[in-house]
């Protein structure tokens, strides 16, 4: 029996718990891989028009699996991963939105709630239900939760403890291979969900981009859990959305950080949270007097256009921290 699992929102921070849960039932996992053109147009044809280009993608992804005959799709519903927050509305949705849209999902969607006070998600009461429907074995659903967890916690240690970026992580999980990072002497957090900054269609791979002009990315999955609620309480009101808090406390982390020489904000076009998100950044950026580049992605963005733009961010740091060394 094959399961699928759409490689879009948020499989790039979770897609080592799941596959393994998975394999460990005894389903052959099938992944779609990173999105292309094709696999966006698939998903702009089903998808309402409104929406943004990460849940086109996702749509796109979740067509590919059936064309490719597996028996379920996994679409979890994504509630909250922190007490007092919530998911965006398209999150908590997702399935309901899916089966209304997408041609023949009804029949092979496999979906639940995921609901937990923290980033681990990986409990019984999360996956019981979901492991009772392909083992009738107590000890064999315990046993694949628990070993997935094993393997989410490796791959958060390879982020924030080893500093390494989710592609990398997922890979080194994976593969159990031996990683190498190079040293840049610029450094830039890169802000931006998951599904934006780790999908190479919508950030036109801005992290590789970025490798090659001499900088290092530091993203927010990096951060430890209690350096995020650290920032976090500074606030006397945070934010509604899960991700969107995380990004918060991602941003207040890197400006607060001297060895962070600017900021780079990954948004997609006509995402409520991040319009909250991005005023914030813009504002607290000139405060903390670094630079800032936003880049807002939807299905039209040109290459070349990203391209100039993080090229001339760049040069911009480095002419700033070559005069900061002259002067001093």
């Amino acid at each position: 029996m094959k399961v699928g699992l759409p490689s879009a929102l948020v499989n790039p921070y979770y897609i080592t718990f799941w596959r393994t849960f998975f394999q460990e039932l005894g389903l052959e996992v099938v992944e779609t891989g990173q999105t292309t053109k094709e696999l966006l147009n698939k998903g702009v044809r089903c998808a309402v028009p409104d929406i943004c280009v990460p849940i086109k993608i996702y749509t796109g992804h979740v067509v590919e699996l059936l064309e490719q005959g597996v028996d379920w799709v996994y679409i979890p519903r994504f509630v909250s991963i922190r007490k007092g927050d919530s998911f965006c509305p398209k999150f908590l949705g997702l399935p309901d939105m899916l089966r209304a849209t997408v041609p023949g999902l009804e029949e092979r969607l496999l979906t639940h709630h995921i609901h937990s006070e923290t980033d681990n998600i990986a409990s019984r009461e999360n996956y019981w239900q979901i492991g009772k429907r392909f083992s009738d074995r107590p000890e064999r659903i315990r046993a694949a939760i628990r070993r997935g967890a094993e393997k989410w916690r490796e791959f958060r240690n390879l982020c924030c403890l080893d500093g390494y970026h989710c592609d990398t992580a997922n890979e080194a999980v994976l593969k159990a291979a031996n990683l190498k990072r190079p040293k840049h002497s610029i450094r830039i957090g890169v802000l931006g969900y998951v599904y934006n900054v780790y999908d190479h269609f919508i950030s036109m791979n801005i992290i590789n981009r970025l490798d090659k002009l001499g900088a290092a990315a530091v993203t927010f999955e990096m951060l430890k859990s209690s350096q995020v609620e650290k920032q976090l309480q500074q606030f006397s009101k945070t934010l509604f959305w899960t991700f969107s808090n995380k990004l918060l406390a991602g941003a207040y982390s890197f400006l607060e950080d001297p060895k962070i020489d600017g900021l780079i904000h990954v948004t997609a076009f006509g995402c409520g949270p991040d319009s909250f998100l991005g005023k914030w950044l813009e504002l607290d950026a000139d405060h903390f007097e670094k630079p800032l580049l936003t880049i807002r992605v939807d299905e039209h963005t040109g290459e070349n256009h990203l391209q100039t733009r993080v090229e001339a961010f760049v040069d911009l740091i480095a002419r700033q921290k070559r005069a900061r060394e002259c002067a001093g």
